[in-house]
């Protein structure tokens, strides 16, 4: 009925379904938030009890900064694998320069862009 080729697929799914109904079950059973919880809706941090405020609010600058971080740390996930097929591509007679100096051209374009709008300053 299954294919041989299909059972590593559905060993694995059945594996990840399996760990994560465990993992989320154990969660609300012996979470903080679970019905017999002392320290309900509590937020503690290695075990130490919070001695401020629990939530606080985050500056703008913290976000904006999260997000430069993604789209900079996306293109590295991206660079360093062209980095390893490139010679491949070369072998093959592939034009792939033009497109990933594109990508990096829109990228540096990206962070100017930024840093004439004053993201990167942190006295603002």
């Amino acid at each position: 009925m299954i294919s041989a080729a299909y059972l590593p697929f559905l060993i694995q799914a059945v594996l990840a379904a399996g760990i994560t109904a465990v993992i989320i079950g154990a969660s609300h059973l012996f979470g903080q938030r679970s019905k017999h919880s002392k320290i309900k809706d509590s937020a503690y941090e290695c075990g130490v009890p919070a001695e401020e405020l629990i939530h606080t609010r985050f500056s703008v600058k913290f976000f904006l900064t999260a997000l430069l971080f993604m789209l900079f740390d996306l293109e590295i996930v991206i660079l360093v694998p062209w980095t390893f097929i490139y010679r491949e591509f070369l072998a093959n007679h592939i034009p792939i320069l033009g497109p990933i100096m594109f990508f990096i051209g829109v990228l540096v374009l990206g962070l100017i862009y930024e840093i004439k709008k004053g993201a990167l300053d942190w006295e603002k």
